[in-house]
Formats: structure tokens, sequence, C-alpha cells
């Protein structure tokens, strides 16, 4: 479950997120809602603790991210605006290094990489390096590595956008499974037909 309450910030004079307060709960996607630079990617950002907020209280699962931040961010995946993928390393080898990161045993690793290769249709480029890959298949890389140390709470940041039909319906029904294992799926977009088809609860988010 993700908490926010009274979370704001500033960039100078800009106000990006304005005293925004909800919850995501378990097992439930919930929807951030809102035009382009309405905030969303600001108030995204701030929970999975690549900004930081100027007040507010940001709690994952119980845990208070300005205090216990690593806690916090054990317990999310994130696919970010951007992929932020290593030109040259393969899907494996970013799915295996995120892994490592997070601190999977060889053999749970493993398991997992071969699973998510699976799951994301990723086999016939899974030893390819990513340089010169479709955004598409950008967008599963990101994903796998995301998911890869199987969190409770994963948050999405525009995740279909600039996607073809095929790979939009991957992530689509990737959502739709990971709020049926039970877990906390927050994402943001601009198109409310995708929002009202996937969300169980809709949060509008306008100049902040």
């Amino acid at each position: 479950m993700i908490a926010v309450d009274r979370l704001a910030k500033r960039f100078g004079d800009v106000v990006a997120v304005d005293d925004v307060t909800f919850s995501a709960a378990d097992g439930a996607v919930t929807g951030l809602l809102g035009p382009n630079g309405a905030g969303k990617t600001t108030a995204l950002r701030m929970i999975y603790g690549l900004l930081t907020p100027d007040s507010g209280r940001i709690e994952i699962d119980g845990h208070d991210q300005a205090a216990d931040p690593m806690s916090s961010q054990a317990r999310i995946g994130v696919l970010p605006d951007q992929s932020g993928l290593y030109p040259r390393l393969t899907p494996r080898e970013h799915i295996q290094y995120y892994g490592r990161l997070h601190g999977l045993s060889s053999s749970t690793l493993a398991q997992r990489t071969n699973h998510l290769i699976d799951l994301l249709d990723l086999g016939a480029i899974a030893n390819r390096r990513v340089a010169g890959f479709s955004h598409g298949e950008r967008t599963k890389v990101a994903l796998a590595r995301a998911l890869v140390h199987k969190p409770r709470n994963i948050l999405f940041d525009e995740p279909t956008n600039g996607l073809d039909v095929m790979s939009t319906r991957t992530v689509r029904e990737l959502i739709r499974n990971l709020r049926q294992e039970g877990c906390c799926v927050l994402f943001s977009s601009h198109v409310m037909q995708e929002v009202s088809a996937l969300c169980d609860r809709i949060i509008v988010i306008a100049k902040g």
C-alpha cells in the first residue's frame, strides 16, 4: 500500500505538486489522471525516491520513506517515464544486474530472469544489446527490470505512451495480472479511456 499525505514540491516559482493526499491499496489499480504538466511525474518521482518533497509524508507498506528509504524502495518497482537502459547490456544482463542490486540469490535470480523473459516475450532478443531496440522492446526490458525482485508496489509513469498495439496489450495485461496477485499498482496517464478501462480508483491531478 502507498499512502501520500500533503505532498508538495516547487521548482523555483513553479508549483509542481501542491498539497496532494491520496492512497493506493493492495490488490487494486490506482490511476493518476491529468494533462501533461499536471504534476503526475513529479509526484511519482517523489514516491519512488528520485526527488525529495518540500513537505509531506510518503509511506510504502507502512514504512516512512524519509526515515527508512532503503526499506521503502525495496518494496517498489518502477517503470519511469524514460527507460534509462544501458545500451551495451542485453535484456538478460539488465534483469540480472538489477536483481543483484536487490540482493537476490543466484538461484532465485536465474529463475526470475527466465520467468520474466518468458512473461514479456523477450526470448528472441534476450541476448542482444538493447542499442537499436524499438520503443516497445525497451519498455518490456524496463518492465522486467522493475519486476525482478517481485515488489508488492509497482509504479508506472505513462506506461503505454508511444507503444504499438501489441506492446500496449502486453502492458495492460501485465497490470491486470499484478492486481490479481494482490499488488498495489499506481500508474499515471493523460488518456481517460485507458484509466477508466484499467483502474479501480482514479485520482485527478491538475496544476499540481
